[in-house]
């Protein structure tokens, strides 16, 4: 097991939110839940016995047909045990229980019924957190103890003096079985129910018709005396067309802080693999025509527009309207430093005439090059951003309408893409992309930095180690280093 500023080659980590708090809530919330329902349902089996009284014989008791009313959990708190996972600690539980007594003491017999209190029971439970192949969690019960304090028995009849004879056998042997029933009542629930819950929590999460982000556990969860530390899959991918990603994770490792009750980290493996995932769902395509030019730009996307700089056009293709589809040829990459993320992606442009019957005809072809950056926050459980662009720069790749100064375009084509494309690419940022938050859970005062862990990489030779950093400085990454972002709890995201 590690501690909080261990080294994992996981894109997202969390401690202990978003996946660890989930563990968390739902651990408690519904084993308690179960567990009260499953305690109230125990079989206690009867009791009887001989109870000696001095100078006087045995007394000889028989309790049966007990039945447990109701067994209460109104106390409970959660905590982590390094190592293993969590501990759960139930206090001042308490339980009813009525049945039917029979005592015979010489010539003496009486029967009749009884009411039992069982007050100020202390319940331990500590859980074995983990994970299984398909990245959901498991649960298993690695200790449990009860201890009850006291039983208090009303009995109803004529003789009480002679129930006070047996009542101190009555109360230790009924603790030892309650006792005993209840861990293995435990037990049975922790492995059946909420193991059987946890089965059942989706690990992925779908974004809308084109992708979706797997949260699935990479390694069990990493308990120490004051953090739970998850690591999460953290990608992205394609509903239609699910692959393996072409890069590696690199390593990622939180802060030392604990100055918050959450911290969530993800490095720039998450956000590529989401350039990878719409890429290869073919949705990083986007066309624009004459009439989506907002109405205060004064020129409009036609062949006379273009004639300006490109005067072939006025020759082949007079007074035509214009469309630009613009796709990206491979999936963006983005860089993430202590100074924020920034992208430089590449865009092909192709621009057709539209011809009075409808189709198209091929005029020129452009490469657009442009330094980006991007700004991330929080809201409503969602990761979201914004775009702002920096200098572009145009190269003509083909023509099909002669040579042309693709310079004298610039200006066209930088407005095209301020006024059009990036209030689009906005406005599909602005809506964001889920957290893996447990429901009816919000995060406050929400705190985002940038970082850059540095981190060797354990177990690995140099040669590894440069051989990946290889591999990830094409990402923008300095070697042996992870860049990302943190949420931590109040929630801070650190990137």
């Amino acid at each position: 097991m590690g501690h909080r500023n261990a080294a994992a080659r996981s894109p997202m980590r969390s401690s202990p939110f978003p996946a660890g708090l989930a563990l968390l809530i739902l651990a408690h919330q519904h084993g308690i839940t179960v567990l009260q329902k499953e305690l109230a349902k125990l079989k206690l089996p009867d009791i009887s016995g001989d109870f000696p009284v001095r100078h006087l014989g045995k007394v000889r008791y028989e309790i049966s047909s007990l039945n447990l009313r109701s067994f209460h959990l109104p106390y409970s708190r959660i905590s982590l045990v390094p190592n293993v996972g969590l501990q759960v600690a139930i206090s001042n539980a308490f339980a009813e229980v009525d049945g039917n007594w029979r005592v015979k003491f010489h010539f003496i017999r009486d029967h009749g019924s009884f009411n039992l209190e069982v007050k100020n029971v202390y319940i331990k439970i500590d859980l074995k957190l983990g994970s299984d192949a398909s990245g959901k969690p498991t649960v298993g019960t690695s200790a449990c103890s009860t201890r009850i304090s006291s039983v208090d028995v009303h009995f109803s009849g004529k003789f009480g003096w002679l129930y006070n004879l047996f009542y101190g056998a009555v109360e230790s042997r009924f603790k030892k079985i309650l006792e005993s029933k209840v861990c293995d009542s435990v037990v049975r629930s922790v492995s059946g129910d909420l193991q059987h819950y946890l089965q059942t929590l989706p690990v992925t999460a779908k974004i809308d018709a084109k992708a979706g982000i797997d949260y699935s556990l990479v390694a069990p969860p990493m308990a120490t005396a004051q953090t739970l530390d998850v690591d999460l899959k953290g990608e992205f991918f394609s509903l239609a067309h699910r692959g393996a990603v072409p890069f590696p994770p690199p390593v990622l490792a939180l802060p030392p802080d604990h100055d918050r009750m959450v911290y969530f980290g993800a490095s720039s493996y998450f956000f590529n693999t989401a350039g990878f995932a719409y890429h290869a769902a073919g949705a990083l395509i986007f066309e624009i025509t004459d009439s989506m030019i907002p109405k205060d730009v004064e020129f409009h996307l036609n062949t006379s527009t273009f004639a300006a700089f490109i005067p072939q056009l006025d020759k082949m293709y007079p007074n035509m309207l214009m469309k630009l589809r613009l796709s990206a040829p491979s999936a963006p990459f983005l860089s993430i430093t202590p100074d924020g993320i920034s992208l430089q992606p590449i865009v092909d442009i192709q621009a057709y005439a539209i011809l009075p019957n409808t189709s198209l005809a091929h005029l020129f072809l452009l490469s657009l090059t442009g330094n980006v950056s991007a700004t991330i926050d929080v809201k409503s459980g969602h990761i979201v951003g914004k775009l702002s662009v920096g200098r572009m720069k145009l190269s003509l790749k083909h023509s099909d309408v002669g040579t042309f100064q693709v310079r004298m375009l610039q200006s066209i084509m930088n407005i095209y893409a301020s006024s059009i494309l990036l209030p689009r690419v906005n406005e599909r940022l602005a809506e964001g992309f889920p957290l893996p938050l447990p429901d009816r859970i919000q995060l406050s005062n929400i705190l985002v930095q940038f970082h850059q862990v540095r981190s060797a990489c354990p177990g690995r030779s140099p040669s590894q180690e440069q051989k990946e950093s290889g591999a990830l400085s094409g990402l923008g990454r300095s070697q042996r280093s992870a860049s990302g972002w943190m949420l931590d709890a109040a929630g801070r995201v650190w990137l």
